[in-house]
């Protein structure tokens, strides 16, 4: 399993699903058409957004792969536009990393 990590992740979902096996990778910077390519997003089976400003991607990410799952782990809301592409939307503070890797995975 391959996972694409945008934004800061604080709350280290992108490691917890990396000791599950799954293979991460991250975008550094604002997430694009260029830098989600260049982490990997055509081959990804997930797409984690750890932050609202990267909500854009979402849609960009599903044009490159429409099979990509689409988490949202952010203390933010999902934005209304980004809500009907992404296949979950979990809060930090309600559920630890650990908890949704071992879903996810």
């Amino acid at each position: 399993m391959r996972a694409v990590i945008t934004g800061p992740d604080e709350d280290g979902l992108g490691a917890a699903l990396a000791e599950r096996g799954v293979e991460t990778r991250r975008v550094e910077g604002l997430a694009t058409g260029e830098s989600l390519g260049a982490a990997g997003i055509a081959d990804a089976d997930l797409l984690v957004v750890t932050s609202m400003r990267d909500a854009t991607a979402i849609a960009v990410a599903k044009d490159a792969n429409p099979d990509v799952r689409v988490v949202a782990y952010a203390r933010e809301s999902l934005p209304e536009y980004a809500r009907a592409q992404a296949d979950l939307a979990v809060d930090p503070a309600l559920l630890d990393a650990s908890v949704v890797a071992d879903e996810l995975v």
